[in-house]
């Protein structure tokens, strides 16, 4: 009996091992989708002593973004927006509004700022509390974003408006950033 409890006791401490070497790479990419021009032309007025007055929003365009962070390296992310090529012209003001994420992703999703911005030269935070996640791609997939032009101060600058800015163009740059 000794010797067979000896044999299997033998058997037991025949093993092997190997390393696996597991790698989560650092993300951060970011892009718009929908399309590349946002037209937000004011219309004339059809009436003598009426003024202009811009259409509906533009919603075409949606950011979409992936991230992985690090927990103690680079805990979240944040989204910001600035107009880095262009003056818009004077008188008038340029909205924009970022939508909830569609949910056609997953993980720790970044959170809109609540309220409208104006955009500016100055970057400004949009969306904040990225962490690891991805919204999907393309259009309809991400935070829509919606464009509105309106007269500033509520047409209070109305004697600012000059026909010689028309088309002007702008760039407006989306930046991903460590936190």
């Amino acid at each position: 009996l000794l010797g067979l409890m000896s044999i299997q006791i033998f058997a037991q401490g025949n093993t092997a091992t190997h390393t696996i070497v597991v790698g989560v790479p650092d993300v951060a990419l970011l892009d718009v989708e929908g399309g590349a021009t946002i037209n937000l032309s004011a219309t004339p007025p059809t009436e003598a002593g009426d003024p202009i007055s811009f259409g509906a929003a533009n919603s075409d365009l949606w950011i979409n973004y992936s991230s992985i962070i690090g927990s103690s390296t680079e805990p979240s992310r944040t989204v910001s927006v600035a107009v880095t090529q262009g003056s818009i012209p004077s008188g008038i003001v340029i909205n924009l509004e970022v939508g909830n994420d569609a949910g056609n992703g997953g993980g720790s999703l970044g959170t809109p700022e609540t309220q409208i911005i104006a955009l500016s030269v100055a970057p400004q935070t949009i969306i904040t509390g990225i962490e690891s996640a991805y919204t999907g791609d393309g259009a309809s997939s991400g935070h829509n974003l919606s464009y509105s032009g309106a007269l500033s101060n509520g047409g209070e600058d109305y004697s600012q408006l000059d026909f010689d800015q028309n088309n002007t163009i702008l760039t407006v740059t989306y930046t991903l950033s460590d936190d």
